[in-house]
């Protein structure tokens, strides 16, 4: 006797079709399992046997093989365990029902409840782009999975439930949640509540513009968390393909709360920099999605940023040029998205009081520089805006006045970013500092005294070819929030501002 069963399975955030399917042969009873199971998988044998039992079923006394195919894929995970029941179920003639235009995915408990899994929205997605009807999944799942339309969505408590619905009617109601933009909003910080450091605030402006790394160098106690912390509130609102994305990686990584549906807000990580290269990358037994991952569509920041140990900062490298994370282990290769912004803060000098007006710093030459190339050059090339934070002053503390909130920043921000959509319009581009090389050629088109002021500049001061391109797409995006067609000679100087922390901190 024999029955085929089909699942969903996962690599990285990307799902594949997986068929289970069971045989029942005369022969001494056992229950083997094929096609690349890992310790999780094989251990659904007793999970499976012991569920079919206490549910009032009963478990084939025979020869069972069970196939979780395709078979050079490694399977990882219990999201198994109720495909391999189900089949088991089908094969010995318990299920009546065709089975064809359904999907399973689900971990089992001993009683035949059927637990919570990772990375269902994924799986679920999949499953209707390949044209099945209805999907079975836990019933804590159920929110997540509700977003996706053109598939049943079942969510069942327990294997008697999925029975039943299976052979004695439609008892399960399928789940659908519309999409609404307001989902998942929190009460945000805002700009208004952070008094002067109009230099930094118009920096950080420029990178949400463009989606730009930033790096923040002052002294302790100047607001440079504070400011960070507000970024999100200007960025541009998610697009449903955005939030969708986002939602399955928190899946995935096991992160998604129950009565969440749809993440809408863009991530803000802040990882202690006590975190490994592993935990910023990730990886792991299951290749799970590290920080870099969990913050795609929104904004790392590493504060305290000499203070991570070297090798997490020079993790870092590779996923900012390729806006993707590869984690490679014997156990698989899997790439997660990584298109994110990365905001760095740091204190100019061991001690934090580097050219402080009033407090002396007591670092020796020695010291301070053994601080400052905690950062290698190659790293500080990838941060497009560089800035220094100052204490405010008494005045502009206690003033009165109110500051720029972040809705009015947001709306310079959205309209520049819809001037980058136009441009970028059909390609593989989504912002300012995702071009290519070869892009910002062709978008980054100067005034002749632009052009002279960058020419004499790069010459001056000995820039590397990744630094002249990070000005130069710096200078788009300011010319951009001026609604302007070309890059003129003040936002070339603007943008050459930005990269003078280089040469005061580091020498280069």
């Amino acid at each position: 006797m024999f029955a085929k069963v089909k699942s969903e399975g996962l690599l990285g955030i990307e799902s594949y079709d997986v068929e289970v399917e069971a045989d029942l042969s005369s022969g001494m009873p056992r229950f083997d399992l094929v096609g690349l199971p890992d310790t999780a998988v094989k251990e659904s044998r007793e999970r499976v046997r012991a569920s079919i039992k206490n549910c009032g079923f009963d478990f084939p006394v025979s020869r069972i093989t069970v196939n979780i195919a395709p078979a050079d894929i490694k399977k990882a995970g219990a999201v198994y365990d109720l495909p391999i029941l189900v089949s088991i179920l089908k094969a010995s003639g318990q299920i009546k029902a065709n089975l064809d235009d359904f999907a399973f995915i689900g971990e089992l408990s001993l009683d035949g409840e059927i637990r919570k899994a990772n990375g269902v929205l994924p799986m679920v997605l999949r499953a209707k782009e390949k044209g099945l009807g209805a999907i079975f999944v836990p019933y804590q799942n159920a929110f997540e999975a509700s977003v996706v339309k053109g598939i049943d969505i079942l969510p069942a408590r327990s294997i008697k439930e999925i029975v039943s619905h299976l052979d004695f009617g439609k008892l399960i109601e399928p789940v659908s949640h519309d999409i609404n933009e307001d989902d998942i909003l929190a009460e945000q910080l805002d700009f208004a509540d952070v008094r002067g450091q109009e230099a930094a605030k118009r920096a950080i402006e420029i990178a949400a513009a463009g989606s730009h790394n930033l790096i923040m160098i002052g002294p302790p106690g100047t607001g440079k968390s504070m400011l960070a912390k507000r970024i999100g509130s200007i960025l541009p609102d998610m697009t449903i393909d955005e939030k969708i994305e986002t939602t399955a990686i928190y899946s995935v990584a096991g992160m998604l709360p129950e009565d969440v549906k749809l993440i809408s807000k863009r991530p803000f990580r802040s990882p202690h920099h006590t975190i490994s290269a592993q935990g910023l990358t990730g990886g792991g037994t299951n290749l799970r999605p590290g920080e870099l991952s969990l913050a795609h569509n929104g904004v790392l920041f590493m504060d305290e940023f000499p203070e991570f140990d070297r090798r997490t900062k020079e993790s870092l490298r590779q996923p900012l040029e390729d806006s993707r994370v590869t984690i490679s282990r014997a156990g698989g290769t899997v790439s997660y998205p990584a298109n994110l912004m990365v905001v760095a803060a740091m204190n100019p000098c061991p001690c934090g009081y580097l050219g402080h007006p009033t407090t002396p710093c007591k670092c020796t030459d020695a010291a301070k520089r053994k601080y400052q190339n905690k950062i290698s050059g190659p790293l500080l090339d990838r941060m497009d805006i560089h800035i220094e934070v100052q204490n405010v002053e008494y005045e502009t503390i206690s003033s009165k006045e109110k500051a720029e909130s972040s809705a009015e920043i947001k709306k310079r921000v959205d309209k520049a970013r819809a001037i980058q959509q136009k441009r970028f319009e059909g390609t593989e581009i989504s912002c300012n500092a995702k071009m290519t090389p070869s892009a910002t050629q062709k978008y980054c088109t100067m005034s002749p005294q632009a052009n002279a002021m960058m020419k004499n500049s790069f010459e001056r001061l000995g820039m590397s070819g990744r630094a002249y391109d990070k000005i130069l797409r710096v200078a788009r995006t300011i010319a951009d929030l001026d609604d302007s067609e070309n890059i003129e000679v003040q936002h070339i100087a603007e943008a050459l501002q930005y990269r003078a922390l280089d040469r005061k901190y580091w020498g280069l």
